[in-house]
């Protein structure tokens, strides 16, 4: 069953709702779950050139579909990002360049600026340095990034241009000055933390909201030990009692629920799994109707600012002192 439900962009193109996230996809484990995402129908694919996986994305989708005449080009919707290390001068050329020819396309249809905040750059553009680690730079000139993000669109490159994990202020700086608007913004977003007052700002201005992290990401709570050596309490929104009612009621498991009230909201989920039968799951949401009185329910369990589970405080010099810290603020 293919998404049939969509966000229109700014230039007119159609942002499939439902998409195939890849955030915590490792190469050696994508390639399987990712064929079978492409069988049941999803046709727009997240990734960024921080997961490290374009490359798998890419050969797959060119070797099994395209090659073969499944799919043409331009029936797929496919989103990468600039890393935080190519937040400066020359950046977003250079890696939408590398991400075009790791997933072997000619454009993108959508690029975002993956964060507001830089990383340093060590030896051979990597991001991890001497320590092991990687760090922040002390500023982020925006307006500087975002100009070049255009010139990207000017050459076809890109047919859409966003952001991610930026605040509203952070977004509005962009805005007064911008040629091109940002068509899309992605944020953590989910039952516990719906992010109403950004979301209506943005559809405002006449952008679309991508949610990651809709179900609660889990199993993330091991990523960050492990790669990160940091300790993140992850919320089990798949079992709260709400969502696990509402979810028997119309026969649906608790993530069909969650991913249904967000994009009956008019926002595009992601969700990731490695699972034939919850990926399965995940793209067939579009044939009920949650009731309002069964919304209402599910809207109560937002928590605002104290529900977000990635503060991306894990990287050394990143601070709510830190001049490009997004989260401050919850407009």
């Amino acid at each position: 069953m293919a998404c049939k439900a969509f966000a229109t962009l700014r230039n007119g193109a159609k942002m499939p709702l439902l998409g195939y996230g890849t955030w915590q996809a490792p190469p050696g484990q994508l390639e399987g779950p990712l064929e079978e995402a492409l069988r049941a129908g999803y046709r727009h694919i997240d990734t960024a050139a921080a997961y490290g996986n374009e490359d798998v994305i890419g050969k797959l989708i060119q070797e099994n579909w395209i090659a073969t005449g499944k799919l043409k080009r331009e029936d797929l919707f496919i989103c990468t990002k600039l890393p935080p290390w190519g937040n400066r001068s020359g950046g977003p050329a250079k890696w939408l360049k590398s991400s075009l020819e790791k997933l072997r396309m000619d454009y993108v249809d959508m690029y975002l600026v993956h964060m507001p905040y830089t990383t340093k750059a060590f030896e051979n553009d990597s991001p991890i340095g001497p320590d092991g680690k990687m760090s922040a730079e002390e500023d982020t000139d925006h307006i500087t990034v975002w100009k070049e993000m255009e010139k990207l669109v000017d050459a076809g490159l890109a047919k859409s241009i966003g952001l991610s994990n930026f605040n509203k202020r952070q977004i509005q700086n962009i805005l007064d000055v911008c040629r091109i608007k940002p068509a899309n913004l992605q944020v953590e977003l989910h039952m516990y933390m719906q992010q109403r007052p950004l979301v209506e700002y943005c559809h405002e201005k006449g952008i679309a909201v991508t949610a990651y992290s809709p179900i609660g990401s889990p199993g993330s709570d091991v990523v960050f030990r492990d790669r990160f050596g940091v300790n993140i309490t992850m919320p089990d929104l798949l079992r709260n009692p709400v969502v696990v009612e509402v979810a028997k009621k119309y026969n649906k498991t608790p993530g069909q629920i969650l991913l249904k009230h967000i994009v009956d909201r008019g926002i595009v989920a992601i969700p990731k799994s490695l699972s034939k039968e919850r990926l399965t799951q995940n793209i067939n949401i579009f044939d009920f109707k949650l009731e309002a009185g069964d919304v209402k329910k599910l809207d109560a369990l937002d928590n605002g600012k104290d529900g977000r589970i990635f503060d991306m405080k894990f990287i050394p010099g990143i601070t709510n002192e830190h001049p490009k810290y997004p989260f401050n603020e919850y407009p």
